[in-house]
């Protein structure tokens, strides 16, 4: 069984999604993420992932407002990233009623951070791995680093992250399935559970993630697909449940 993630990205207040993480290239899919957080929890979401887009650029949070308002329309958990870069910030939305935190780039930058924040908030914190070419991209995936994506999953594995979050960025928004080989190689190297993320197009990318998962893995991120109603969310869980 996995967990389905529906994914909420907010740029400049609105829901849209990127293509490969191109700013430029964002398609707004609604002006207000509350009512979509609220629609997915109605469709069945037991889970919701929202990134502040901007704050992931600019590191820092930027549309605060949007995830207060999202936290206030739903009871099902929020996982939260994007600008997130201290522990103050970490503390604050946890305080606001986010169920967890996900560290990208102050995860391959900042491990002291990674390191103080799982000893402070156990598995609150969750790291989010963004991959182009098997190296971390930081800063909204605008850098790409000298760093493996297995290397630094290992790393924050031993400072007691409660999930990894992996995407490849060549796949995100593309619709052309998730990069299960090399998800798979990042999950068999971790006993942390992970969370792939990054292409799904709908129902058949679901099942062949499903037959693949071999038990390693806990849950996918749906973004586009959902959006774009290639695929159901009362079906794609169904599919993951299988």
């Amino acid at each position: 069984m996995l967990t389905l993630y529906p994914a909420i990205d907010i740029k400049d207040g609105a829901c849209v999604r990127l293509r490969r993480g191109d700013m430029a290239a964002a398609t707004v899919y609604g002006t207000d993420p509350a009512a979509q957080a609220g629609a997915w929890q109605d469709q069945g979401a037991k889970w919701l992932h929202v990134v502040d887009l901007n704050g992931a650029i600019e590191g820092r949070p930027v549309n605060q407002d949007a995830v207060a308002a999202i936290l206030a329309a739903v009871t099902v958990p929020v996982q939260l990233g994007g600008g997130i870069r201290d522990m103050a910030g970490i503390a604050r939305w946890l305080d606001a009623g986010v169920a967890r935190i996900v560290l990208g780039s102050a995860a391959a930058k900042d491990p002291e951070l990674v390191r103080q924040a799982c000893r402070a908030f156990p598995g609150r914190i969750a790291v989010g791995i963004d991959a182009r070419d098997g190296f971390v991209a930081t800063e909204g995936w605008a850098e790409t680093t000298t760093l493996g994506a297995l290397e630094l999953a290992r790393r924050c594995e031993q400072e007691g992250a409660a999930a990894i979050i992996y995407t490849d960025i060549a796949r995100d928004g593309m619709l052309t399935g998730v990069n299960i080989d090399a998800t798979l190689e990042l999950a068999r190297g971790v006993t942390t559970k992970v969370i792939a993320s990054g292409g799904i197009g709908g129902p058949d990318d679901l099942r062949a993630l499903r037959r693949a998962s071999e038990g390693v893995l806990d849950g996918v991120i749906v973004g586009r697909a959902l959006y774009d109603g290639r695929i159901d969310l009362s079906v794609a869980q169904h599919i993951l449940m299988d």
